[in-house]
């Protein structure tokens, strides 16, 4: 019983020593900083492609969306926001990257809401020459077939994919459609995006490319002045870094040690996350956006592309809550 007691104790000392040390990491690591970009590197040919729909949605499908909204379950708990992984995006947030993306002249940026296209991003990877055809047909050719193996549109994992140069929404919130703009950004200036991605997408090396695209994140709300949307990001992307600190720091000790290392990690987030900002509001409906030329359709076909063109509107069914992973949890 001693044993048992002591084990435990110890669990909780590192717990707590974990959480002190990142709510430090986040207050560092995780300040407004914007990436500096003097002419974005982008491949002509994936530009043009972009902009024939640079912002497409998936048309609704009550039951699969239904599906994804429980496997985001988990998302949602440990980021404590019903919006996570919804499969709801609204007009809000998608006018918010929309804008996002053209304050920052990243016209070769896809962006697809609650959409399955395999077919047309592997179209987007032959297309995307800023990388070297080695990495874009062994890495990026698994980066893709990934996706199209474990859908998004079911599983959800907002993320951007730097070999297909696209942006996967999942999530109702404007603070990750903009973290993943991030990440955008990023590789846009980077002359080997190729070897960047795979430098920096391990999970321990991963904490830096995370960590600019949130200081980007919450640089940019900060810029326009969008006081909901600078609350909004500190209160969900220092946790979700949380979760890339204790994930990182998890596999280095272990599961047994890993777990509450995670949940201190993820905890110092939410811990970190409120203390610039006070209290947070729940209402996001007052956040702008620029409406910008949104395609929807099935996400299934070649094409990708939906049979007709509409601009973003917020409607009673697309912002209703359904009843009851370079990436935001």
């Amino acid at each position: 019983m001693r044993r048992h007691r002591s084990h435990a104790s110890s669990l909780l000392c590192v717990g707590l020593a974990i959480t002190l040390a990142s709510c430090r990491v986040c207050d560092r690591c995780l300040a407004p900083r914007e990436i500096v970009v003097d002419r974005p590197i982008a491949a002509p040919e994936l530009v043009t492609l972009t902009q024939l729909a640079p912002i497409e949605r998936g048309e609704p499908r009550k039951v699969l969306d239904a599906a994804g909204w429980v496997f985001g379950i988990p998302s949602k708990i440990i980021l404590w926001d019903r919006r996570v992984e919804n499969h709801r995006v609204s007009a809000t947030t998608a006018g918010t990257i929309a804008e996002y993306l053209a304050d920052n002249d990243l016209a070769h940026v896809k962006v697809r809401i609650n959409q399955y296209a395999p077919l047309e991003d592997w179209r987007r990877l032959r297309k995307n020459r800023t990388v070297g055809w080695p990495l874009r047909y062994t890495i990026g050719t698994l980066s893709v077939a990934a996706e199209a193996v474990f859908p998004g549109r079911l599983l959800g994992g907002d993320h951007y994919n730097p070999w297909t140069a696209t942006i996967h929404l999942y999530s109702d919130v404007p603070a990750i459609a903009i973290h993943e703009g991030g990440h955008a950004k990023d590789f846009a200036r980077r002359e080997w995006p190729g070897l960047y991605a795979v430098a920096f997408g391990l999970p321990i090396t991963e904490l830096y490319p995370e960590a600019i695209a949130t200081g980007d994140a919450l640089a940019w709300a900060e810029q326009h002045d969008e006081e909901g949307l600078v609350t909004e990001g500190h209160r969900i992307l220092y946790p979700a870094y949380g979760t890339y600190i204790g994930g990182a720091a998890g596999q280095a000790v272990g599961m047994t040690i890993g777990l509450p290392i995670y949940a201190g990690a993820v905890f110092a987030g939410h811990v970190a996350g409120r203390i610039p900002t006070g209290d947070v509001s729940e209402d996001v409906d007052d956040m702008a956006g620029v409406p910008m030329p949104i395609h929807q359709g099935d996400g299934v076909g070649n094409e990708g592309v939906g049979e007709e063109e509409s601009f973003l509107e917020t409607d009673d069914e697309e912002t209703a809550a359904v009843p009851a992973v370079f990436n935001a949890p």
